[in-house]
């Protein structure tokens, strides 16, 4: 082989690899980057923040001449149920209009449905988180003078609900203005039924010994929201009465079961019952429901009954 055809060889072997190389090292790499690009494009569109989702405070009864709409609303935190402070004139002129419909329209009621997330923590006494918000609501709408027998509380899961970069939900609720039915006569009806059962089937809440903190389960969670209702509704008082079992003597059982009973009232009047609506009470180690002989049946005396008057 000539010198000349060695040289272009060389040349050729030398280009042929250059490109393997090339390709092997750096196209690889560059696919990397382009591939780690489109990881983030798709990050990017995964982790999209929403917009926080608004609820206007706005009401209108279809068969009357009441309408009211205003961009503001009652707010909350997330996994709370306390009205924020931040309540504007233009909501208690709101709330103003309501009152006046309802006394000059004997027949109209207000329903007030409170909204809440799956994803939320239930850190109140009612069913639900809806439901708890729409009592706070109902309580702050009764310290402007509307009477709570006017108004009818629900709550509903909304899972579109976004809060704001505050973690803030603003005004989870819709309100509707209706005319009493027959069905609504009968649904009174029903109720004053629940509220006798109540009187025979108290909420029972009972406590480890010496301690005094609450865990409610979902039957007594319903429990609490019927009691809500029965005063609401029928103008009923609340009874908390303590009881413990014969661990100790008798003098101090009764100390700590008023102490109990008093721990019940405040736990009440957080969740949205009236202090002078509960009367507290002790009964201490007197009336046992079970044999303090054993661990189970001291477990069942150490105990709080909730019920109505």
């Amino acid at each position: 082989m000539s010198k000349k055809a060695s040289y272009l060889l060389g040349i050729i072997l030398t280009i042929l690899v250059g490109t393997f190389l090339y390709y092997k090292f750096c196209c690889s790499q560059c696919h990397k980057e382009k591939e780690h690009e489109k990881s983030l494009v798709v990050e990017e569109e995964v982790t999209e923040i929403k917009n926080p989702t608004t609820f206007p405070f706005s009401f209108k009864d279809t068969n009357g001449d009441l309408s009211f709409s205003v961009d503001e609303s009652f707010n909350f935190n997330k996994s709370d149920y306390k009205i924020l402070d931040s309540i504007s004139s233009n909501i208690d002129d709101g709330v103003f209009k309501i009152k006046e419909y309802l006394d000059a329209n004997g027949n109209k009621r207000f329903n007030i449905t409170g909204f809440y997330t799956s994803d939320e923590v239930n850190n109140s006494a009612f069913p639900n988180l809806g439901l708890a918000r729409a009592n706070s609501v109902k309580n702050y709408m009764v310290s402007k003078g509307i009477p709570s027998k006017m108004m009818n509380i629900y709550g509903a899961l909304n899972d579109e609900l976004v809060a704001d970069e505050n973690n803030i939900f603003l005004g989870p609720f819709s309100f509707e203005v209706f005319t009493r039915t027959e069905e609504s006569t009968a649904a009174d009806k029903a109720l004053k039924v629940a509220c006798e059962a109540l009187k025979e089937n108290p909420l029972m809440l009972n406590f480890k010994t010496g301690a005094a903190s609450i865990n409610l389960t979902s039957e007594q969670r319903q429990k609490f929201a019927d009691i809500m209702q029965c005063i609401d509704k029928l103008g009923a008082t609340v009874n908390v009465v303590g009881h413990t079992d014969n661990t100790g003597n008798p003098e101090s059982n009764m100390q700590l079961g008023l102490k109990r009973a008093n721990f019940v009232k405040g736990y009440l009047v957080q969740n949205g019952i009236l202090s002078n609506s509960i009367e507290t009470s002790s009964k201490g180690q007197t009336t046992p429901i079970a044999d303090n002989k054993t661990p189970e049946g001291r477990a069942k005396n150490r105990r709080i009954e909730v019920t109505i008057n």
